[in-house]
Parts: structure tokens; C-alpha cells; sequence
């Protein structure tokens, strides 16, 4: 596909100086930025959805077993006997 964009002064010195850098035509860092802009939506849209269905997901019970393991191992695995999640902090900063 071919197109033809009018840019602004900013984004047109911009694609000049990284194409400069890089060694690489305007045509080629242009492709490069694009594709790495795109890429990086759609792993965002993949992390939103992953929290989505954990977000979604009804088993009360499970994730807070979970939880409680996380925080339990958490705690368990410091060089520290300063625990990390403090029962007398729950609810307060954790």
C-alpha cells in the first residue's frame, strides 16, 4: 500500500534525525515506528484482556486462597524476618 501523509515540521525533523541515526531511509524508519507502534497496542489489548478475565472470573474462593498463598510465600522467601505483609497492616496498606 502506498500512502501519502502531509506532517508536521515536528514529526517530519524527527523521522529525518532517526533515520539519519540509524542509517536507514525516512521510508524505512516510518515502517519501523508504525509496526512498533501497533505492536505495542496489541500487547497492551492482550494484557488488559488477560486482567479482564481474571477480573471475570466468579471463584471467589480460589482467588483468595491464591492470594493468601502469594502473600504467605512472599513473606516466607525474604533474607529479612521483617515480614512484607504484616497481619497488623492488612486492610490499611495491603
Amino acid at each position: 500500500m502506498t500512502l501519502t501523509l502531509n506532517l508536521p515540521p515536528e514529526l517530519e525533523q524527527y523521522l529525518l534525525q532517526e533515520a539519519s541515526k540509524q542509517g536507514l531511509s525516512v521510508e524505512a524508519v516510518t515502517l519501523q515506528v508504525l509496526a512498533d507502534s501497533i505492536l505495542l497496542k496489541q500487547k497492551r489489548a492482550e494484557s488488559v484482556n488477560i486482567l479482564q478475565s481474571w477480573l471475570d472470573d466468579e471463584d471467589v474462593e480460589e482467588q483468595q486462597e491464591t492470594g493468601h498463598y502469594l502473600i504467605n510465600a512472599l513473606d516466607e522467601d525474604r533474607l529479612s524476618e521483617r515480614k512484607l505483609f504484616p497481619l497488623e497492616m492488612k486492610g490499611i496498606t495491603w
